[in-house]
């Protein structure tokens, strides 16, 4: 069945991608040198500025990679340039993340990573997992009431199984060209002769009152008399350059077991409010299997491939975008790069609803049944439809989840609970190969809890808190049990998307791209996948688009960027409408007849490299 023949809002997962793009079983193995032939040079660290800092976007013809961090994006560059492939450089680029910008992503968290190959697309799930003795009542205090949420945040019971690491092994054995050990050469090197600390990263550290609380990170980011250490001060972290050492030489056993798992599970049952993570539950974790299949939807002439649950991305994209479908598109869409009232309406009722499902159905697929027996039926062409007809002239209240084909789940409906933090890769190789991965530690700085693996050195890396994306509490006020509930190896629910589009006739490639930004980046994505695709504009002038977005509740406007007309023209459509910083760190490349153009986003630190 060719992509053409689909129907306008199908669906179509990895194995029938496979009947477009010929999968051959692909053995690396004697492709990899007897020692590592990557060597890296420290490139040089101009300050950087913070804010909105525009961006020209940036034209490659054989390979790019785009990052939230120089430093990243020049790790991925150099192994890309020594004949690495798309995942060898998401390797290199990730390890350098847990070093510079350790606030959004790191080894102690979890990732999502896209491959597109000679193998077809391929879903590699490193999401975080709860604690074998974890239940229910996790953040539900003596007398049966949910703790404070960023009490919650704060402790050792916030912290999951971290994934990133087994993930990506997982990965660089299907996929990877350039040796295990090659690919922590940029990470280690800059651990041990110093980094220039980023203003992004200094503003973060000033303001995070909690952080001080743990005593690795007081004494490591921390002058004596508890200020950060200043943009451009340039810092070593001799304990992470020794724990990835090891986890070069030696394997991810060298992080599941021994001296770092029992140092993580140490700092966590230590805590002022400890946490229940044991060594048998990190020995465990790496014995499964990463692969899931990749959910392809049909929109317009592309396919749009992105992560299955326990990610509510792809699902809550693909319903925004496939309910837009169905209504009527204003003339005017865009004045002067900020979209007009009257399609900004039709996107965040739209995002209501799709918010709506999300907070009933969407949870680990281990543990929770889909509707109607398939995901699928969330992006069912009569379904969307049928959503699409509730979007009238004025704003709805807050919307009411759908009822897809024979759906009988009596599910409760998830509390809003914030979350953010996060970071995005994107990767085009050599061979056209691509990667879309979106990483994190859940808020800025995770649980707030630094582990340095045992070494007795300064530094370390972070411990995620991504247990407090499951819901605080297991049942909703009408007694319903939650579908992302805490239960033990529970994977929690994500909004991570990281995206993957081809041509819908021809199966070629035309971009990759993911945010940060919590639940936002639902909407940071589709924006950026509307603007680049609906709009014709290039991945940088869809990046640099104001952001907004709703979460099924007030709607909201990115601060300072858009005028006071289209502010009261949804006023006057009854919107609710809140400024908001919305800082999105989208990453985005894509396919240009010549080669490739890619875009960081404006308001982190981010850019792109390539040849």
């Amino acid at each position: 069945m060719m992509l053409s023949t689909l129907p306008h809002y199908s669906t179509v997962m990895t194995v029938a991608l496979t009947l477009i793009w010929i999968t051959l079983a692909c053995d690396h193995t004697d492709q990899q040198p007897d020692k590592p032939d990557v060597t890296y040079t420290i490139p040089e660290q101009p300050e950087m500025a913070t804010g909105y800092t525009t961006k020209p976007g940036w034209q490659t013809s054989e390979f790019a990679i785009a990052s939230a961090n120089p430093l990243v994006t020049d790790a991925g560059y150099q192994i890309l340039k020594a004949g690495g492939s798309a995942v060898d450089a998401a390797v290199a680029a990730q390890m350098v993340l847990t070093l510079v910008e350790p606030q959004s992503s790191g080894i102690g968290g979890g990732a999502f990573l896209l491959s597109w190959d000679e193998l077809g697309i391929r879903a590699y799930n490193g999401r975080e997992r709860a604690p074998s003795k974890a239940d229910e009542t996790l953040f539900l205090d003596k007398d049966g009431e949910p703790l404070p949420f960023q009490e919650a945040v704060h402790s050792g019971l916030s912290v999951g199984v971290p994934g990133t690491l087994a993930m990506l092994d997982a990965a660089h054995q299907e996929h990877g060209v350039l040796p295990w050990e090659a690919l922590f050469q940029p990470a280690i090197t800059l651990a041990e002769e110093g980094f220039s600390l980023s203003p992004r990263l200094h503003q973060q550290l000033q303001a995070d009152r909690r952080f001080r609380d743990d005593s690795i990170a007081k004494d490591f980011y921390y002058d004596e008399n508890g200020d950060a250490h200043p943009a451009g001060f340039s810092l070593k972290n001799p304990a992470l350059a020794e724990i990835l050492r090891g986890i070069s030489e030696d394997g991810i056993d060298a992080f599941y077991t021994g001296e770092v798992a029992e140092n993580m599970v140490m700092r966590i049952r230590q805590h002022s409010r400890p946490g229940i993570m044991t060594v048998e539950d990190l020995e465990n974790y790496p014995n499964q299997n990463f692969e899931r299949d990749a959910i392809c939807t049909g929109w317009q002439k592309y396919m749009v491939c992105g992560f299955p649950p326990p990610s509510s991305g792809h699902i809550a994209v693909m319903q925004i975008l496939g309910i837009l479908e169905y209504l009527e598109t204003p003339e005017m869409v865009l004045q002067d790069s900020v979209p007009t009232a009257e399609w900004l309406h039709l996107f965040l009722e739209a995002s209501k609803l799709a918010f709506a499902d999300r907070n009933r159905y969407i949870g680990d697929p281990m543990f929770v049944d889909p509707p109607a027996e398939s995901w699928e039926s969330l992006l069912d062409s009569t379904y969307l439809s049928e959503r699409a007809a509730l979007i009238g002239e004025t704003a709805m209240d807050e919307a009411e989840y759908g009822i897809p084909g024979q759906t009988t789940s009596d599910l409760g409906i998830h509390p809003l609970q914030p979350d953010a933090g996060t970071s995005h890769i994107s990767v085009i190789d050599r061979k056209g190969n691509a990667v879309s991965m979106t990483t994190t530690i859940e808020q800025a700085f995770g649980s707030r809890i630094m582990s340095n693996g045992g070494t007795g050195l300064p530094g370390g890396f972070i411990l995620n808190n991504e247990l407090t994306d499951f819901s605080l509490v297991p049942e909703d006020e009408s007694g319903r049990l939650v579908a992302n509930r805490v239960e033990p190896g529970k994977q929690p629910r994500s909004s991570m998307s990281p995206t993957l589009i081809f041509n819908r006739e021809t199966g070629n490639f035309v971009a990759s791209v993911g945010s940060p930004g919590g639940a936002a980046i639902i909407h940071y994505t589709a924006k950026a996948i509307i603007g680049m695709l609906d709009w014709e504009l290039n991945a940088q002038e869809a990046i640099n688009l104001p952001n907004f977005a709703n979460f099924n509740g007030p709607s909201m406007l990115e601060k300072d960027r858009f005028p006071g007309d289209v502010i009261r023209a949804l006023e006057a459509r009854d919107h609710e409408v809140v400024s908001s910083s919305l800082t999105s760190g989208i990453q985005a490349i894509q396919r240009l007849p010549d080669g490739y153009f890619g875009g960081a986003d404006p308001r982190r630190e981010g850019i792109v490299m390539g040849d």
